[in-house]
């Protein structure tokens, strides 16, 4: 059977539209489709993929811990779960931890935690969730109504009620928005596909005292900023300001599905037997795995050298806007950063991402704007230059081929 794009057309519903090749086989931050093209890969899956494609760690415990076991379900408990709530907790000092799939369950959870904490604390009025304009917090009803992009929740019928959407980085408005009936702010330290754009500090800081003055619980979205993304293992960490309730996924699987919500005794206890769960949430096999990818992702060394990469991307990016003229801002954090598309590009995001593919270098978008960058975060210096020169050399011919 020959598999081709047509093939998606044919047997897939039509949520995505993706490029026109078929991916066969991957490593590292190689990417090589049915035909034999090969690809550098600037994406790692929107961040999934934080040590490349088919690590050998992966590889190595998958094969061990699929001899030992792979399911139980959440009505037994077994030793992997527990080993990675353990390591996560000498890591973060959170103290309780609960374990789904993906990064919008966590999402969920969460929001779910928070009403219920609410709810026992202060009563059914205590319900009002601050977020923010143009966030993105999952898929589910529940985080699409919650995220602050209203292409992702329209059509779907009447939204979860008691949700308020502020502008990002605006402390005046939550200042003025925050009161007695919030029950939990919800923000992304780096609004992902939102724009790229990092939360500022001041703003950060306002969002706990806003949330300390009227007892609300303040929770991180670290889905795409968690597990060493931005130079520590989570970015709350470089603004001094802790969170409540976090959420991660993404890369602490290392390409496998993952999502962790993570709190305190105190208010995990308001999830009691029965008020949640989930069928595969801690699943040994995939807890084996992140475990061995967060002792690679934690350590100083590593983090040292995500920094040393991240600080070369972003001025790499720059260059390549200075010699194409394409870009009015770089921006982000870590090894995840954004090139701004000047005004006479916007909406063209998605078109020179498809084109850049026919140069070998494979990157995101955020909204039709923005070429967004989340590189594996072991990759080597020379294969980000290698991989930059492709990129200009691409927007260069772009350039040409559009006559802008």
């Amino acid at each position: 059977m020959k598999i081709t794009r047509k093939t998606f057309d044919e047997c897939m519903f039509p949520c995505y539209n993706p490029q026109d090749f078929v991916i066969a086989k991957a490593k590292g931050v190689h990417v090589y489709d049915t035909q034999g093209k090969e690809y550098l890969d600037l994406t790692s899956g929107i961040g999934v993929n934080s040590l490349g494609h088919c690590p050998k760690i992966i590889e190595k415990t998958l094969k061990k811990q699929s001899r030992r076991l792979v399911h139980c379900s959440n009505v037994f408990i077994n030793d992997k779960t527990l080993e990675l709530a353990l390591a996560l907790k000498a890591k973060t000092q959170y103290e309780r931890f609960f374990f789904v799939n993906s990064g919008a369950e966590a999402n969920e959870a969460a929001l779910k935690l928070a009403r219920r904490y609410a709810y026992d604390v202060a009563g059914e009025e205590k319900d009002e969730i601050i977020a923010f304009d143009h966030g993105f917090h999952g898929r589910t009803f529940f985080t699409v109504s919650v995220g602050g992009q209203e292409k992702y929740s329209s059509g779907f019928g009447p939204r979860p009620g008691a949700i308020t959407h502020l502008p990002f980085n605006d402390v005046a408005a939550l200042k003025a928005a925050v009161s007695s009936k919030t029950c939990a702010i919800m923000v992304e330290p780096v609004q992902g596909e939102g724009g790229v754009m990092p939360a500022s500090a001041e703003f950060m800081q306002a969002l706990r005292a806003c949330a300390d003055e009227v007892g609300a619980l303040l929770i991180f979205d670290e889905v795409q900023t968690g597990n060493a993304r931005t130079g520590t293992l989570y970015a709350y960490e470089q603004y001094g300001v802790r969170p409540d309730i976090l959420t991660t996924a993404k890369g602490i699987g290392g390409g496998l599905p993952i999502g962790i919500i993570m709190t305190s005794t105190q208010i995990a206890s308001h999830f009691g037997p029965g008020t949640h769960g989930s069928t595969f949430g801690g699943n040994p096999l995939i807890c084996a795995c992140a475990i061995e990818v967060l002792k690679v992702i934690s350590s100083d060394k590593f983090l040292h050298g995500v920094q040393e990469r991240a600080q070369l991307l972003h001025n790499l990016l720059e260059k390549v806007g200075e010699h194409t003229g394409m870009f009015s801002e770089v921006r982000g954090m870590g090894m995840l950063q954004g090139a701004i598309l000047k005004p006479e590009y916007a909406g063209q995001a998605g078109d020179i991402m498809r084109f850049l593919a026919g140069y070998g270098v494979l990157v995101l978008t955020a909204g039709g704007n923005i070429l967004r960058f989340a590189p594996a975060l072991n990759i080597k210096k020379s294969t980000l230059k290698q991989a930059m020169k492709l990129l200009e050399q691409g927007l260069l011919n772009y350039k040409q081929v559009k006559q802008v």
